[in-house]
């Protein structure tokens, strides 16, 4: 991406962009990829991001608790603007609740065979390699799967070339900024 492009996006209100999904859709590797081009990139897998919240009552086995991101961090996370394009990933039970300050949230979806072998085959992250974890994630796909697509802002094909998949994101991100110099 040449320099002039990434100047246009990143000046003066800099896009933040959301990018969630199921384990194994490619969060982290077009995270990684958007990192070493130089954009300011979070995986809030990475420690200190997200903690866990068990229920009271446990609903059965695979319904125990939920993910949160530690909400403090996030807000202060959004409030900072380096003059660089944001792009944060994950999922958690809260993201929701941070929406209104995203100027995207993209869905990566892909075939479930492919976030199940995927998952199977990373090594970056332990979740997904036992039973247990793997029918979490068919249950996710079922139950909350659809609700991150009512209320994304864009879906991305995760099942394409990593290299397409991040010019998705930068296209993304292109195009909220394109949208609030309109807005001015």
């Amino acid at each position: 991406m040449s320099a002039d492009i990434l100047h246009d996006i990143a000046t003066p209100t800099t896009p933040r962009v959301l990018v969630t999904g199921m384990p194994g859709g490619g969060k982290s590797s077009a995270l990684a990829e958007l990192g070493r081009r130089g954009y300011r990139v979070v995986d809030t897998d990475d420690p200190g991001w997200c903690e866990y919240r068990p229920y009271a009552q446990p609903v059965d086995a695979l319904h125990r608790g939920e993910w949160h991101w530690v909400e403090d961090r996030m807000a202060r996370l959004l409030e900072t603007d380096d003059g660089r394009p944001l792009f944060v990933a994950g999922r958690a039970a809260n993201q929701s609740s941070f929406y209104d300050r995203f100027d995207a949230v993209v869905l990566f979806r892909a075939p479930v065979e492919v976030l199940l072998d995927r998952v199977r085959r990373r090594t970056t992250n332990d979740y997904g390699k036992t039973p247990l974890e793997r029918a979490e994630i068919l249950t996710d796909l079922a139950e909350i799967e659809p609700q991150l697509r009512a209320s994304c802002t864009h879906v991305l094909d995760a099942n394409r070339p990593l290299e397409d998949v991040v010019a998705g994101l930068i296209t993304v991100a292109i195009g909220t900024r394109r949208r609030d110099i309109h807005r001015r």
